[in-house]
């Protein structure tokens, strides 16, 4: 978490800027960007030499002739020096940075337009050193404070997009699982988030004998993107570069429109597309149209998802609330094409809070499978009541610090054993029951529409250490809990209907009242000591 502390050394940089006279939202952070990944390649290269003391081969990122562009180094020069190490054209600190990734990659493509944009030497010293100030030596903390610039960007553009909390982003990469098999893609890459994650995740999930003999695989075939915007492709070639993706595949087009013709991919899809945003219809991609007529984005992407995917590829991807039970000819399509031609695995309804304080939208994960021979047959849908943050605009922890970077930046599973927890983080339980209704264990104890058997004698291969308490005893026929399930027919004569409150039972307390007779008596009796006071009150 991003302490007010942290932030306020953010914004003093910022206005290091802004009186130094850039103003331009999109440049400081661009240029910020830069300066970090300076700074970090800087720490990669110090990391390697460290460990080459032990053994480990590497290829150094810094030459000989190019230890004045190390961090460590710029930050020790006089400041005219310094300036004019940035600001050289043909041998400096940009060229330099340009010249990064593999001869006619994507990434060096990219970095072709990064330039120096920071004309005042003085200016370039002060935000040096208040960045030096930061403690970026925790990759948690690090995001956080990249988050926190980003959001500088202001929160949602005009084409509707926001930026991804990153627990739920973690959320949905541990929910789909990457595989090292796995080719990813996420169509509105934007600053590259989910790629990362997933990214992180593979790093944790495999050791390095295995993860070296898909190197090649990882570097040039498994994270790809689609972005149009020049600055967001350059931040997120670098952000992927910094994690070990040589070359990142995040190519410049707009996704949805004709120029992409990406077909049958991609083995997951994990996305937060674009709300509320249209395109101009000759722009639009033809076979998109014949799935769902519409000039929106968000029904757009789905339909390009499914265009995507390979056969039996996945994909989590969140939605506003109106994809779910909007009236209209293509939000139907589109949901009864996900029901009926594929497999529809789950709708996990999240509260409007979570996009705070950028947006008040309410949104749901779909996780589904490409078929193209349907499969739906029960639909999970999960009711997130709290993510682990206050719902209003401050967004404060509500839980333990500790349990909550142990879910939203490390291993998700430590998180798993804090179910005393659940009220105000429901994360840790929701992961928890998408993996055992995936699991061979749920048949055993469970009917198909998820109705509790009657287990007398309990197999000791049925492993219950493996989820949490009242996971394998839950009743997912209850449509009255937070997670149930609904059959495919129900779906279907409801229209297609995929919001939550649709198949939800709504549980109403009851109040009881004292009889009136008894509600009359104290009424007399409090108007008789109020008599009596007043009478003291005159004596």
């Amino acid at each position: 978490m991003i302490t007010g502390d942290l932030k306020s050394q953010i914004d003093q940089i910022w206005n290091t800027f802004w009186t130094g006279g850039i103003t331009n939202t999109i440049t400081i952070v661009e240029q910020l960007t830069y300066l970090i990944f300076i700074k970090n390649l800087d720490e990669i290269e110090t990391r390697n030499e460290l460990k080459a003391k032990r053994g480990f081969k590497y290829t150094p990122i810094f030459s000989e002739d190019q230890q004045d562009f190390r961090w460590k180094n710029l930050r020790q020069m006089d400041v005219n020096p310094r300036h004019a190490i940035f600001s050289n054209t043909v041998d400096g600190v940009f060229p330099f940075i340009r010249s990064l990734g593999k001869d006619k990659s994507l990434f060096s493509t990219y970095m072709k337009g990064a330039t120096f944009g920071i004309s005042k030497p003085a200016v370039l010293d002060q935000v040096i050193e208040k960045l030096e100030r930061l403690p970026m030596e925790n990759q948690d903390t690090k995001g956080d404070i990249y988050e926190y610039l980003l959001s500088k960007l202001e929160g949602g553009g005009t084409a509707g997009q926001f930026r991804t909390p990153r627990h739920i982003i973690k959320l949905m990469v541990e929910l789909m699982q990457p595989t090292l098999e796995d080719s990813i893609c996420d169509p509105s890459a934007g600053t590259a988030g989910f790629l990362v994650a997933a990214k992180e995740y593979i790093d944790k999930q495999y050791g390095v004998t295995e993860l070296d003999k898909h190197a090649d695989f990882i570097n040039k075939k498994m994270f790809n993107g689609m972005e149009f915007d020049a600055t967001m492709l350059r931040i997120a070639s670098m952000n992927l570069y910094l994690h070990g993706v040589e070359e990142p595949n995040i190519i410049d087009v707009d996704a949805v429109s004709k120029d992409n013709t990406i077909t049958d991919a991609y083995t997951l899809v994990l996305a937060n597309p674009p709300f509320k945003g249209t395109i101009d219809k000759e722009s639009i991609s033809p076979g998109l149209k014949n799935v769902t007529n519409t000039t929106k984005t968000e029904l757009l992407f789905l339909a390009l998802m499914l265009r995507q995917l390979k056969t039996g590829g996945r994909a989590a991807v969140i939605v506003p609330d109106g994809v779910l039970f909007g009236s209209g000819k293509a939000h139907k399509s589109i949901r009864e094409e996900i029901v009926t031609n594929h497999k529809l695995e789950a709708v996990i309804s999240m509260p409007s809070g979570v996009f705070k304080p950028y947006a008040g939208v309410s949104t749901a994960i779909m996780i589904f499978t490409k078929t193209g021979s349907g499969g739906t047959d029960y639909v999970w849908f999960y009711d997130m009541l709290q993510d682990g943050k206050s719902l209003d605009d401050k967004r404060q922890l509500l839980v333990d610090e500790a349990l909550f970077d142990d879910f939203a930046f490390g291993d998700g599973s430590k998180a798993l054993s804090a179910a005393e927890a659940h009220e105000k983080f429901n994360l840790p339980q929701l992961l928890d029951h998408y993996r055992y209704l995936k699991s061979p264990y749920f048949k055993k104890m469970h009917a198909e529409n998820g109705e509790l058997l009657h287990v007398h004698d309990l197999p000791e291969n049925l492993r219950w250490d493996k989820f949490l308490e009242n996971t394998c005893t839950h009743d997912y026929s209850d449509r009255a809990s937070q997670s149930f399930l609904v059959p495919f027919e129900e779906i279907k004569d409801s229209d297609w209907d995929l919001s939550i409150n649709r198949y939800k039972e709504i549980v109403y307390e009851e109040l009881k009242y004292d009889a009136p007779e008894i509600i009359i008596d104290r009424i007399k009796k409090l108007s008789k000591e109020r008599n009596v006071l007043l009478k003291n009150l005159i004596r």
